[in-house]
């Protein structure tokens, strides 16, 4: 605990390697601009042109993150979090879009009792026993 009286949250990355496969001739269109000096490097020209669809897309993602009643961002789900909705007996229905993290401490027992279902659109981080104990509930 820290000075809060709140677990404190381990650094977690802030991002994930994707692979992408791109045809000879496109992969040659994004050297020739990095090499022109318009992109310092592939990941840049790829990391720029997805955040551009993103921004063109801005207004349908808000949508649904609101329909589908989504939390925004990074969700991080402790122990003692999870023994009070299990202990309430009101498992929780985790519905991310972001980076959804489960603690280390927590037990495959304990996220079986206290969650109901799991939807992450981006990365979720629990232990891999979690994960397991949790596959089935999970889209």
């Amino acid at each position: 605990m820290n000075d809060t009286g709140r677990e404190p949250r381990p650094k977690l990355p802030d991002s994930e390697k994707i692979t992408v496969n791109l045809g000879f001739v496109d992969l040659g269109r994004i050297d020739l601009m990095v090499r022109d000096g318009f992109y310092a490097n592939r990941a840049d020209f790829i990391r720029t042109a997805v955040r551009n669809q993103l921004d063109r897309q801005e207004e349908a993602v808000r949508h649904s993150v609101a329909r589908r009643q989504l939390r925004l961002g990074l969700s991080h789900y402790s122990r003692a979090e999870l023994e009070a909705a299990r202990d309430a007996g009101a498992p929780l229905h985790i519905q991310v879009l972001g980076l959804a993290t489960i603690a280390a401490d927590v037990t495959p027992e304990l996220a079986r009792a206290a969650i109901a279902s799991v939807e992450v659109l981006g990365a979720f981080q629990a232990s891999a026993a979690v994960k397991a104990a949790l596959a089935d509930r999970t889209t």
